[in-house]
Formats: C-alpha cells, sequence, structure tokens
C-alpha cells in the first residue's frame, strides 16, 4: 500500500548533536481512514459519558503525565532542543492544567438560563465531534494537551497530526492517556503528510480543526477548513511588544524580558520579541539586559545548568541568521551575538539588536530563536504606536509603575492578551489567543471548553 504522499518517513533529527534518532513511516489511506473510523466510534460513546467520569480521567492523566515525566521531557530535550529543566517544567504544567480542567471545567458545560418571557428556554452546550489537531515542535506535550484536554472535557475525540521532528513525543502523549484509561479512539495520533492533512480536513468524519503554526500554515488550513465549511482555530505567529516605560521597576522589567526573550531558546510565539523602551530608560535598560543576556548559559540541553540550547531546526537558524544579517545590513547595532556557533549542533549565540527602527527586518517580521529587538520609543503614546504597527497581535506586556496609565495602554493594544508587569504566559485560568494575523479563536479558561461545543438553544413553550 503506498503512503498518502511520494515522501516516505517522518524524520525526528537531535538538534543538539545532528543524528537522526527517529524514523516514523507515514500512513497510509487505509491507516488514516482506520484512525478516523476509531476516533468518530468512540465519539458515539463518549459523548454520552457523564462529564464527572471524564473528569475523573483527567486525573487519571495527570497521575500519568507525572509518572511518565522524566521520559517525555527527555524525549522533549532530544527531539526539538529544549534544555531538560524546561522540559520538565512543561510536563509539570501539562499535569496542573488536567487537574485545573478536571476541578473546574465540568461547571463550564452546565446548561445556562436564557432571559426568555417564559423562563424555560437554555442552552446547552454539545460537543462537536472529533478535533483535527494539527500542532507544532516548540511545545510538544504543551500545545497538544492544553487542546486536547478541554476538548476532550467537552465530549469531543481528538486526532492529533504532530510536526514531523516531534513524533516520539506525540506517540507519549496517547500512551499517557492510555495509561489513564482513556480508551482507543479517544485520542488518536496520525502521522500524515500536507496531503493527508488535506484528506482529514475534508473527511466529514472530522467536525472541526485546530492549528498552532505559521501564517501560512494557517492560510492554508484555514481555506480547506472554510472550504469544508468547518469550524477552525488558528493560534499563527507573533511579533509580541514589550513596552517598558520610564517610571517601571527596570530589574524587574529586565528579568522578565530576559524569560520572555530567550526561554525555549526564543522559539515561542508568545514571546518579547520587540523590546520597545521610553527614551528615559533606553540606556539604563539596554545595559542591564546586555549584561544578564552575556549571563545566561547556552550548551548540552541535558544539562540542568543550561538556559538556551539548540534551535531545534536547522533551515530555521538559516533563516533566523538571515533577519539578523538583514537587520544589521538596514542600519541596527549589533550589541551582542549575531552569528551561529560553530559545530554539530544547532546553535545561535543569543544576540541583542538596538537602534532598530519601524522599517527594520527585525520589527516587521517574527524572529523565532534567541534574538531580541530594541527599539525606543519617545513617550507612550509613541510606545503603543509601534506596538500595534505590526500584521501580528498575539500578547503585548507593559511595565510602569503608574495603574492608571497601563490601563489606558491597554486599551489601546490590539492583541489578544495583554499582562502588566509581567511576561506574556498561556494559562488554563484565561483566554488564549490572537488577531490579526496571529490568528482568531481561543484557547484554554472556559472558551477553550466551549470552542468546539454547539451552543444549542433549547426552548420549552410552556404554553
Amino acid at each position: 500500500m503506498n503512503a498518502i504522499s511520494s515522501h516516505t518517513h517522518a524524520l525526528s533529527i537531535n538538534p543538539a548533536n545532528g543524528e537522526t534518532i527517529g524514523s516514523y513511516p507515514y500512513e497510509t489511506q487505509v491507516q488514516l481512514d482506520a484512525a478516523l473510523d476509531r476516533a468518530s466510534a468512540a465519539f458515539r460513546s463518549w459523548r454520552r459519558q457523564p462529564v464527572s467520569e471524564r473528569a475523573e480521567l483527567l486525573l487519571s492523566l495527570a497521575r500519568a503525565l507525572r509518572e511518565q515525566a522524566e521520559t517525555m521531557a527527555q524525549m522533549i530535550t532530544r527531539e526539538m532542543g529544549k534544555p531538560i529543566a524546561q522540559a520538565r517544567a512543561e510536563i509539570e504544567k501539562c499535569a496542573l492544567m488536567t487537574e485545573w480542567y478536571a476541578a473546574h471545567g465540568p461547571v463550564m458545560l452546565d446548561s445556562e438560563a436564557t432571559l426568555v418571557d417564559n423562563g424555560s428556554a437554555r442552552i446547552e452546550y454539545r460537543p462537536l465531534g472529533p478535533i483535527l489537531a494539527v500542532m507544532p515542535w516548540n511545545f510538544p506535550v504543551w500545545q497538544v494537551l492544553r487542546g486536547a484536554v478541554p476538548s476532550l472535557l467537552a465530549g469531543n475525540t481528538y486526532v492529533l497530526k504532530h510536526a514531523p521532528n516531534v513524533m516520539g513525543s506525540a506517540y507519549l502523549i496517547q500512551q499517557a492517556l492510555h495509561t489513564a484509561g482513556f480508551a482507543k479512539g479517544l485520542f488518536e495520533v496520525i502521522n500524515v503528510t500536507q496531503d493527508g492533512v488535506s484528506k482529514a480536513i475534508a473527511d466529514p468524519r472530522i467536525a472541526a480543526v485546530t492549528l498552532t503554526g505559521s501564517v501560512r500554515a494557517g492560510m492554508a488550513i484555514g481555506s480547506q477548513a472554510g472550504a469544508a465549511l468547518k469550524k477552525c482555530v488558528l493560534e499563527l505567529g507573533g511579533s509580541d511588544p514589550f513596552i517598558v516605560l520610564n517610571d517601571a521597576d527596570l530589574d524587574a522589567a529586565v528579568q522578565a524580558a530576559l524569560i520572555g526573550r530567550f526561554q525555549n531558546s526564543g522559539q515561542v510565539c508568545a514571546a518579547a520579541k520587540r523590546l520597545i523602551i521610553e527614551e528615559g530608560v533606553v540606556e539604563a535598560f539596554t545595559e542591564k539586559f546586555l549584561d544578564a543576556s552575556r549571563a545566561l548559559v547556552m550548551g548540552d540541553p541535558t544539562s540542568a545548568a543550561t538556559y538556551i540550547g539548540p534551535m531545534a531546526r536547522f533551515d530555521l537558524r538559516d533563516e533566523l541568521h538571515g533577519q539578523v544579517q538583514a537587520t544589521l545590513a538596514e542600519g541596527a547595532t549589533l550589541l551582542l551575538g549575531g552569528h551561529k556557533i560553530d559545530g554539530a549542533g544547532n546553535y545561535y549565540a543569543p544576540t541583542v539588536l538596538a537602534d532598530v527602527t519601524d522599517q527594520m527586518t527585525s520589527f516587521k517580521q517574527e524572529l523565532f530563536g534567541p534574538v531580541a529587538s530594541i527599539i525606543t520609543a519617545r513617550d507612550a503614546e509613541h510606545a503603543v504606536a509601534l506596538a500595534n504597527d505590526s500584521e501580528f497581535g498575539l500578547t503585548a506586556s507593559i511595565f510602569t509603575r503608574d495603574a492608571d496609565k497601563a490601563r489606558a495602554i491597554t486599551d489601546e493594544l490590539e492583541t489578544g492578551g495583554v499582562f502588566v508587569n509581567a511576561f506574556s504566559v498561556s494559562d488554563p485560568r484565561v483566554a488564549f489567543g490572537g488577531v490579526k494575523k496571529s490568528g482568531f479563536g481561543r484557547e484554554l479558561s472556559h472558551f477553550g471548553v466551549r470552542e468546539f461545543c454547539n451552543a444549542q438553544t433549547v426552548w420549552l413553550d410552556r404554553k
């Protein structure tokens, strides 16, 4: 039986040394059909299972994640180079999120009374069916489970198409769910090419689609979902502004900017990519930020001391270096880094660019790697204008001691989330998603539970 495309295998290559650590054959059409059949059959019984029982299984999943935590963390580190301490934290974050939904999620699916004269109408939240999830490599477990957990709680089943370089992580997630007691078909992993994804989107067994990825991928997936008249959620790129005003606590701002820009080796969608600093403190901020950046430990991602590991893919390092070189050619100042690290690993030196303007590459494009761009703002109003001058709108940060000023700036920012005196995070207690070319739809909080539900009106006429 031929595979769905001419490609034969998904390869996982350790970015720390360039060695191939996994080769996963792409599935045939027969295998894809079988997976969709299992997801569709499982949905029919799962949707009728009491939500309290689904929540109990989530508690079992949290326990399974912790039992397999070290195995999963080591796999993340080998497959995409995340420093091991951050990989372990990712698994624990998943376990905490799963427990949170088990405790707080069921009430989000309760019937809601509506304001009609006879008082006998309500809204019921009904699951849609199998959800196709096309997921990225940068948070191989968190990205998957933050969508899967609320969707499963709502009564949907989940069909995961993971990034080719982290298929080992995909199968470990599936194993954790099976260990927790989730029946076969509730969470299916499909290893297919783009052609297979297109076939799955068009397939009537798939009810809706969610993607976390690039703008280009979002346009492709979104158009296919639209053609099939299926709901989709898109969480795409970001070039998040990190605003520091003259009255900010600079030490706190520097520490937050450091984590916000360099965690996961800079490979985060919602990250402090454009550091917009008011001119009264730009010199002091830059000096402190440089000192802190120089102190970051880059190296072997299996070492607990390492903060910056290799970039996940060699082609992405080349692309990032091209963006840095273009920005320097446009007149930016290189304060730190700006080069690839020699050797077998896929390392890029932590980089700080200063004197960046709104016409330069690192301002206009998303830089997905350990590169920070410092932009000077004349005042708070100029900072807001710079922040909004982007095709992206995922999250933003503001550092100021003036609560009224922070509130006023928040009202003006064109982003899905704003974090005052903090760097951007995704947290189950609050909605996560973007506007503009950062996508649409929301994950997490009650939005994540209801996003793939049919809000069904039930009207009982008492007359």
